[in-house]
């Protein structure tokens, strides 16, 4: 059976709450810039602008989506902890990587943001209480609620989600 190369590591599948996975999230939303930047580290201009998979995004606009997709979590995390049920505001992010910041801004910039980010995110995370995980944000698109669990549940996927489609792309390209 072939593997889809949409989901080189297997499609998003929810848990539910313990302390160890919970323990284990955070640190895979804390590490993620880390193991970004290991793996990307020795490519060139021409191998960044090469599209991770058939159809797909280019790794310079991934490593970009990756920032935007990961600004809009944690200011989501922010709204939920600090509203009731707070609608969520979503984006097209195929729009999003075809803009001109995603287009022409060199990886760097998001590299440092998703640093930045991921250890306040991760600092945030790790304050939360049990009852925090619970709190909810409306999302419009499921038209439903969704609880921070499944937020971290998501974005822990997330980030390795992306980063094994650009190591997928290595080992096919030998690089």
């Amino acid at each position: 059976m072939t593997q889809d190369p949409r989901y080189p590591i297997g499609k998003f599948e929810a848990m539910p709450f313990t302390q160890a996975t919970k323990k284990a999230w955070i640190h895979e939303i804390r590490v993620a810039p880390r193991n970004l930047e290991l793996t990307i580290q020795h490519l060139d201009k021409a191998q960044l602008d090469t599209p991770y998979r058939e159809g797909g995004w280019t790794v310079h606009q991934l490593i970009h989506h990756m920032a935007d997709s990961h600004m809009n979590a944690f200011i989501r995390f922010k709204l939920a902890l600090t509203e009731e049920v707070p609608p969520i505001k979503t984006y097209d992010e195929k729009a999003w990587v075809n803009t001109a910041d995603a287009l022409l801004t060199p990886i760097n910039y998001s590299t440092t943001i998703l640093h930045a980010l991921h250890e306040r995110w991760a600092n945030l995370l790790d304050s939360m209480t049990d009852e925090q995980w619970e709190r909810k944000l409306f999302h419009p698109v499921r038209n439903a609620e969704v609880s921070l669990w499944d937020m971290l549940s998501i974005y822990s996927w997330h980030g390795k989600h992306h980063i094994a489609h650009i190591k997928n792309l290595c080992e096919q390209k030998g690089w």
